[in-house]
């Protein structure tokens, strides 16, 4: 083979090859979920987070990173593939505000919301974002009891943590943002441990079951009580209404019996005598002896219940009489 020949398959060879880099790195395709940046001459040029086919200069001239947008999970203290449970205890463990160990692992979601930054301000972010959140994690329960930690505390402890870690993540600028923070487990570190603090719990829990009773069955009998003591207070207003009217009224009668005493004195006297009579026997008859010792019932005062003929009394009854 003649050197011409040799030089010209050898170009004919870096032709090709150049137009096979020419054809498959000036153009890529972007997904819907995911975002990608340019790089001109290895520094960031451009963020492209529109999806579809996209084209640039060959390489090296422009090169593309293709990152996704999608909630990614961070496991702090185990993990979890392919269905088989990994536990790391030692990430795990730590002292409470009160002195106790507990071992506490979480969730921690995530997005890659600057990928210049993601790429190029870190080597490894992800690792970073490990370390965040055990720091974080670890000074919020640092400063919690273990009664919050292990019981009605968690959501307050979750926000407390997003929080710290957010911050840290904005301090660490790391092109990251951080979406929700999920305590997964928060145990006591063996089970001779968990057992008196079950114990503890149910012991507590009965106790407030018992105070709220109690107060449930207090606050019944004040009710009852402030019903009992109204009812009481409406009763002695009536009667005291009825009192102050059956006074007036008495007072009224007594004036009305005073005009007529003033008009006719011995009249209005017998009257009243009789009318005592006939309420102190209600059921006896009454009768006005005559000088001449005829008698004649009352008429006006009580009106007569049958008619009887006089009776006829002897010259003997009358010695008696």
């Amino acid at each position: 083979m003649s050197l011409k020949r040799l030089f010209t398959y050898t170009g004919l060879g870096v032709g090709i090859v150049i137009l096979a880099i020419l054809g498959f790195t000036t153009w890529y395709t972007v997904d819907e979920s995911d975002q990608a940046v340019i790089l001109t001459l290895g520094k960031v040029d451009t963020a492209v987070i529109e999806p579809g086919l996209h084209f640039k200069l060959p390489w090296p001239i422009q090169d593309v990173e293709i990152l996704s947008k999608e909630t990614f999970s961070l496991q702090f203290g185990y993990e979890e593939k392919g269905g088989e449970l990994k536990e790391f205890p030692e990430d795990t463990k730590m002292i409470t505000g009160d002195e106790n160990i507990v071992l506490a692992d979480m969730v921690v979601q995530w997005r890659i919301t600057e990928p210049s930054k993601y790429l190029y301000n870190s080597i490894d972010p992800e690792v970073i974002l490990y370390n965040a959140t055990s720091a974080s994690l670890r000074s919020i329960i640092g400063s919690s009891k273990i009664d919050d930690a292990l019981t009605s505390g968690k959501a307050e402890i979750e926000a407390e943590v997003r929080d710290l870690l957010a911050s840290l993540i904005d301090k660490y600028d790391i092109g990251i943002s951080i979406s929700t923070v999920k305590l997964q487990d928060v145990e006591l570190p063996n089970s001779e441990v968990r057992k008196a603090f079950t114990n503890v719990t149910s012991a507590r829990e009965t106790m407030n079951t018992k105070i709220n009773e109690a107060k449930k069955y207090s606050n019944k009998r004040s009710q009852e009580a402030e019903g009992e003591k109204d009812a009481l207070i409406s009763k002695a207003e009536g009667e005291r209404t009825a009192r102050v009217e059956q006074a007036r009224g008495d007072v009224s009668k007594f004036n009305a019996l005073y005009t007529e005493y003033v008009k006719a004195p011995d009249i209005t006297r017998k009257r009243l005598i009789l009318e005592t009579l006939e309420s102190v026997l209600p059921n006896a008859e009454i009768y006005i002896m005559n000088d001449d010792g005829n008698t004649m019932k009352y008429f006006p005062l009580r009106p007569l219940e049958k008619q009887t003929p006089p009776a006829v009394e002897t010259e003997g009854s009358e010695k008696n009489d």
